[in-house]
């Protein structure tokens, strides 16, 4: 197939791309506006700035460079950040007029600082910028961040560190401090930032096809944010694992004592429950007790797609994280920082039941036999599910099964209401999925309706039945276990042997079932359910006989 007809992507035409995604920036915003013209000059400002009044008093603070890396640069515009940022197309610096666009609307008596990653189609067409400003009469300087430590090269690549500049000048400038000591503090800043970045995924740029440059089962290790090439690749591994060589290349570069603020960026497409694993395991590593400050895990300067993240880490003084801290509501895309504790409550009395043991052979026969069934019968189960639902009702019953022989002798067995509370605790602590749930909502709900020493009635089991169908949304008829307990409560009061038939029976008229509107068969074709038993059902029916063969 031609790639060249592939769409991939949401965008209507990929030359209109920026621009239209910088006025959507515009439009959800109350604080950006955008500078009118050409379609070149892609420049995104503070709404509220007026560089007459406003730049006379502060130092105006533009930084900018390809896009794809949102919402950095144009999320990080307003009060205590950017002044207006400059985008160039996807991963392509934006031209030197546009560049100057910037600087001319914003720059007052007070001067601007231009901030950038050290790449050179930035530095060359920043620089030939500010140049032009400063002929034209204007105070204009120019930091440049190289923060990668991945790469033993003389001029090191800037990655997301970039940002802590950002936020310190912004910082800075909102306190009304001088071109000169915002310019010395972002260089020297600068200096001592170290990041490192992973990934297990290349990016890709919308309307192009994707090209994966990482093998399947492989990690990139120091790769920077337009999908270069990074130091090494290496079989994936844990997080804990991914996060301990990070810190250790990181450790290198900072000083050996004192505070680190760390950033920690979501690359693109990293889920926040990953994210949260990171956060973890970098509070478990070598690097923890020095970390003073965590800024994030979000999305700050992103690589499109690129499923991975990157550690920036800034040795803090006091000033750097006061600077840091400073709020800057207006400003979403910035995650605040955060002091990093864990904060804990203890859990309420009662949430993990405890119980007295006590003895009753003939109980404890009985249930060794019904859980010796269902673990016999896990594959059985499985087969059974497997062309009615996801496959695992062996795997269930079993894993339940499996809990409960190896709590068997602690629990109070001569009691049948603690028991069954006993039985349905232990199944809401260890099978997963709503069959487990459902069947310690059925125990904890016929203990309701019994005292400690009264033994198992039709009338308490049609209470967990009850609470079965008021909270599962099943009935009767609707291929689930439903089908054998209801028939099996039913004759109860009649003896085992009768519940037992009741319950095969039932097992028997699933096999007639095609249409349900609850339940694992509700979402399988019928003719796909015709003739075939439900395998819940079948596993009530199963535990029933195998209490029969004791009696």
């Amino acid at each position: 197939m031609d790639n060249s007809s592939i769409r991939s992507g949401f965008y209507n035409d990929r030359n209109d791309l920026v621009v239209e995604s910088m006025a959507g920036a515009v439009y959800s915003s109350n604080t950006l506006a955008r500078l009118k013209g050409a379609p070149e000059i892609k420049v995104l400002l503070r709404s509220d700035w007026d560089k007459a009044q406003d730049g006379k008093k502060q130092v105006a603070l533009i930084s900018g460079g390809g896009s794809g890396h949102e919402p950095a640069h144009g999320g990080f515009v307003g009060k205590g950040m950017l002044t207006a940022a400059v985008l160039g197309d996807v991963f392509a610096s934006p031209g030197v007029d546009a560049i100057l666009a910037a600087i001319l609307s914003v720059v007052g008596e007070a001067g601007c600082l231009l901030i950038i990653k050290n790449y050179t189609g930035d530095r060359i067409a920043f620089g030939l910028a500010a140049e032009k400003a400063k002929a034209a009469g204007h105070k204009v300087e120019m930091v440049v961040v190289g923060d990668d430590v991945s790469l033993d090269v003389a001029h090191p690549r800037g990655i997301a560190g970039t940002l802590f500049i950002h936020k310190i000048a912004g910082a800075m400038a909102e306190r009304g401090a001088s071109l000169n000591d915002i310019y010395a503090e972002a260089i020297a800043t600068a200096d001592i930032i170290a990041s490192y970045g992973v990934s297990l995924t290349s990016c890709t740029i919308p309307g192009s096809a994707k090209v994966e440059a990482i093998p399947a089962g492989e990690m990139e290790l120091g790769l920077g944010i337009h999908g270069e090439p990074g130091a090494k690749k290496a079989p994936v591994t844990t997080v804990a694992a991914m996060i301990a060589t990070m810190v250790d290349e990181i450790d290198k570069n900072l000083p050996k004592e004192g505070e680190v603020a760390v950033l920690v960026n979501n690359l693109g497409a990293v889920s926040n429950l990953e994210m949260g694993v990171v956060i973890k395991s970098l509070m478990d590593s070598a690097l923890s007790k020095r970390i003073g400050l965590i800024i994030g895990p979000h999305h700050l300067m992103t690589s499109l797609d690129m499923n991975g993240f990157s550690l920036s880490c800034l040795p803090m003084n006091t000033a750097k994280k006061d600077f840091l801290l400073y709020p800057v509501p207006d400003i979403p895309a910035w995650s605040p920082g955060v002091v990093p504790a864990m904060k804990e409550f203890d859990l309420p009395e009662g949430i993990i039941p405890t119980y007295a043991a006590s003895e009753n052979p003939g109980v404890y026969k009985t249930i060794k036999k019904v859980c010796d069934t269902l673990i016999a019968a896990e594959d059985e189960l499985n087969l059974m599910d497997r062309a009615v639902g996801d496959g695992d009702t062996g795997t269930t019953f079993a894993k339940g099964a499996k809990k409960i022989v190896a709590e068997l002798d602690s629990l109070p067995l001569n009691h049948p209401r603690e028991l069954s509370l006993a039985l349905g605790e232990l199944l809401s602590q260890s099978v997963g999925g709503s069959s487990g749930i459902l069947l310690s909502i059925f125990f904890t709900a016929t203990a309701t309706s019994m005292t400690n020493d009264e033994p198992w009635s039709s009338h308490a089991i049609a209470k967990g039945i009850d609470g079965v169908m008021h909270y599962g949304g099943a009935k009767l008829g609707e291929r689930t276990m439903l089908d054998a307990m209801i028939p099996a409560m039913e004759a109860w009061d009649n003896g085992l042997g009768a519940a037992t038939r009741a319950a095969e029976a039932g097992v028997e008229n699933t096999k007639n079932i095609e249409k349900t509107d609850a339940g694992r068969s509700s979402y399988v074709p019928g003719d796909k359910l015709r003739g075939r038993a439900d395998p819940g059902a079948y596993a009530i029916a199963l535990v029933l006989k195998a209490c029969l063969s004791l009696d």
